[in-house]
């Protein structure tokens, strides 16, 4: 009876293992098909409102990037939005914020200023508006 119990348990162990990376190799199927497309965000800027664009290296090896927005509305302020880091490559999009500043920029343009964190690996930089390309910009290699 003992010998039975004991082989029954091994059993059901085995089977649960193989169950197991099934149900992961499925689990991860469906994640990546429930993976929704990524949106593009809405441009708030014509051609002609974005210009000066820069970008360099800081001390610690992160990139620094630099650009000016125009926006006639000073209830709204330029800024760089949230970047994205795929491999050496770094995205970054101008976008609008509430100006809770208090005051407007010179002549209606924006100095916008971002440093990306954790990429000292990357050597070039796209600035987006919506789906277009405003800017590429290569960086020198740390070293």
């Amino acid at each position: 009876m003992r010998t039975l119990i004991i082989l029954t348990c091994a059993a059901a162990g085995l089977s649960a293992c193989g169950q197991s990376n099934d149900n992961q190799a499925a689990n991860q199927a469906a994640a990546n098909a429930a993976q929704p497309k990524k949106k593009v965000a809405y441009c708030f800027f014509k051609d002609s409102e974005t210009k000066g664009w820069t970008a360099s290296r800081g001390k610690d090896g992160n990139i620094i990037v630099k650009g000016k927005a125009y926006r006639e509305d000073s209830r709204y302020r330029a800024v760089l939005g949230e970047p994205t880091i795929t491999g050496t490559a770094v995205e970054i999009a101008p976008t609008l914020q509430q100006n809770d500043t208090g005051y407007g920029a010179p002549e209606n343009w924006w100095d916008m200023t971002a440093t990306i964190p954790n990429s000292a690996a990357a050597d070039t930089v796209d600035v987006k508006c919506g789906d277009k390309t405003v800017a590429e910009l290569k960086v020198a290699p740390k070293g």
